[in-house]
């Protein structure tokens, strides 16, 4: 979650909303990104996405079974449908987002009857540090 976490802090400087991810498989990390939806003019360039992509091309394979992705922040619907897309094995993240998040807040997707795989999904994990880097964030911008 470090690497996350400073991959957010790179997307804070690029005055992105600070949310960074990273996948690791098989142990190591193969792909690591914070959002860049304003820098690339495309509402899909959240961190989730991203590394998805970026580790979908390294292991050339649509399907991810055997990676876990952490990301700062709980992932909105439209991520965590690319995770369970990918088949991501478990997703760890920080901060839960009650008004944008899919996975325990909003949609729930992984409960939805109709979400063909969901994984293992672990909340909370360097909560205060995420929440924080992006409470600052948007203190600054609406304050």
């Amino acid at each position: 979650m470090d690497e996350a976490l400073k991959q957010a802090g790179l997307a804070e400087k690029r005055g992105e909303v600070p949310i960074g991810a990273v996948l690791v498989c098989e142990g190591e990390i193969i792909a690591s990104a914070g959002n860049r939806t304003l820098e690339l003019n495309d509402p899909t360039a959240h961190a989730e996405v991203l590394v998805i992509r970026e580790a979908c091309k390294i292991r050339g394979s649509q399907r991810l079974p055997e990676c876990d992705l952490y990301v700062t922040l709980e992932p909105c619907p439209m991520c965590a449908t690319a995770i369970s897309f990918a088949r991501i094995r478990r997703l760890y993240y920080g901060a839960g987002d009650e008004k944008g998040g899919g996975v325990d807040h909003g949609a729930r997707l992984y409960a939805q009857p109709t979400c063909h795989h969901a994984p293992e999904v672990y909340s909370g994990i360097a909560e205060t540090a995420s929440a924080d880097i992006l409470r600052r964030f948007f203190l600054l911008r609406r304050p």
